[in-house]
C-alpha cells in the first residue's frame, strides 16, 4: 500500500508540475545579485511593495519565476518581473529558488 501512495504522489507531482529540478544554493546566490535591488540583499525588501524572498517556499518562487518567465502571471509586480525573468533558465530558476529557501 506504501509503495502504491508513494507512486501515485511522484505521478500527481509530475502532472501538476509540481516536480522541481533541483537547485543549487551556492549557485543560486551568484545570480541573486540583480534580484538584490528590490528584494534586498539578504532576500527582505526595503520597499513594502516588493515581496520578501527570504526563507520562501522553493517550489513556490520557481512556480511564480516561471510563470513570470512565460507571461503567465499578470497583474502586480508583472510589469518589472516578466522582463526580469525572461532570460532565466529552469536551472536559473532552480538555484535562485533554492538560494532564497536556505535564508533563515
Amino acid at each position: 500500500m506504501l509503495k502504491i501512495l508513494i507512486a501515485s504522489t511522484a505521478l500527481m507531482l509530475g502532472m501538476t508540475g509540481m516536480a522541481q529540478a533541483a537547485g543549487d544554493a551556492a549557485a543560486g546566490k551568484g545570480k541573486a545579485a540583480v534580484c538584490a535591488a528590490c528584494h534586498g540583499a539578504d532576500g527582505i525588501a526595503q520597499v513594502p511593495v516588493y515581496p520578501n524572498l527570504r526563507g520562501q517556499n522553493a517550489p513556490y518562487l520557481e512556480g511564480a519565476l516561471k510563470a513570470y518567465r512565460d507571461g503567465q502571471r499578470m497583474g502586480g509586480n508583472a510589469a518589472i518581473m516578466t522582463p526580469m525573468a525572461k532570460n532565466l533558465s529552469d536551472q536559473d530558476i532552480a538555484d535562485l529558488a533554492a538560494y532564497y529557501s536556505s535564508l533563515k
